[in-house]
């Protein structure tokens, strides 16, 4: 554990800025997420759309290769639903391209 400045630790700091709470804010629900697209959700996002697009191509793939029908049909479904899941995603990070980033 680190030491600071008055012997408080690390640990301790933080504790103690979580439950100072502005009393302005307790208890507000935000009844809309704030307007910004932070560093950590665009990598998020990314990762999203990239498991979308393999899960597309791999179900593509099986599709193609299988002989039972059934199968065959819901892969096919399958790559649908995952192509728009990523199309989906896609037209959110479009929607506002002048977003700021945090």
């Amino acid at each position: 554990m680190h030491k600071l400045k008055g012997g408080q630790s690390t640990m301790q700091q933080q504790q103690q800025q979580a439950t100072n709470i502005n009393p302005n804010q307790a208890g507000q629900i935000m009844q809309q997420p704030p307007n910004v697209v932070t560093t950590k959700d665009l990598l998020y996002l990314t990762d999203m759309m990239s498991w979308n697009l393999n899960a597309t191509k791999k179900a593509h793939f099986f599709a193609s290769q299988c002989t039972i029908p059934e199968l065959k049909t819901a892969l096919e479904q399958t790559c649908q639903m995952h192509q728009k899941h990523y199309q989906k995603i896609l037209q959110h990070t479009n929607q506002q391209p002048n977003t700021m980033m945090q």
